[in-house]
């Protein structure tokens, strides 16, 4: 059984499927010039991506749908709510160049983990904001080719890992 970690490299189009229409603009692009790029079997990317390229050849091209409930689940209600708006003012003021209606902002709860959030609508006393991830409820289709695909080397996911952990690589 094959155990080895593989760089794989890709370009392709992504094009959201929302209630079986496809968006005629790709939502994302990653050109050859700009490739996007992963180590398998780290978890850095989608299973059902990874699993869609992961075997094959460079030079191949690809095309293939996943299912919302396979990228990043159905849009959830309940992941949208009220916060004070006290939350986001310094000095009794909201910064208007950071908080408005459809910007992504960092935060943190009170156990300390960080998370984005959207920002849905201002209120007189209230934020809404939407913690669901930007694509859920949307089925993914990528049309692309990949442009390495070969063993990662132990330097390679060292780094990788080492980035992911907060370091800084080598």
């Amino acid at each position: 059984m094959d155990i080895d970690n593989k760089y794989i490299t890709v370009a392709y189009q992504l094009y959201t499927v929302e209630d079986g229409e496809e968006a005629p603009e790709a939502a994302e692009v990653a050109s050859e010039q700009h490739p996007f790029q992963f180590i398998s079997k780290l978890g850095v990317v989608l299973p059902a991506f990874e699993a869609a390229v992961v075997d094959l050849a460079k030079g191949e091209e690809f095309n293939f749908t996943i299912p919302c409930k396979d990228a990043y689940g159905e849009f959830n209600d309940e992941l949208m709510f009220d916060v004070p708006i006290s939350v986001f003012q310094q000095d009794g003021k909201l910064d208007t160049n950071f908080i408005y209606e459809g910007a992504i902002v960092p935060m943190q709860g009170e156990d300390g983990n960080r998370f984005t959030a959207a920002i849905i609508e201002i209120k007189k006393d209230a934020v809404t904001i939407d913690l669901n991830h930007p694509r859920a409820g949307m089925d993914l289709h990528f049309v692309g080719r990949v442009i390495e695909n070969r063993p990662a080397s132990n330097q390679e996911i060292s780094d990788l890992l080492n980035a992911m952990s907060g370091g800084c690589g080598g």
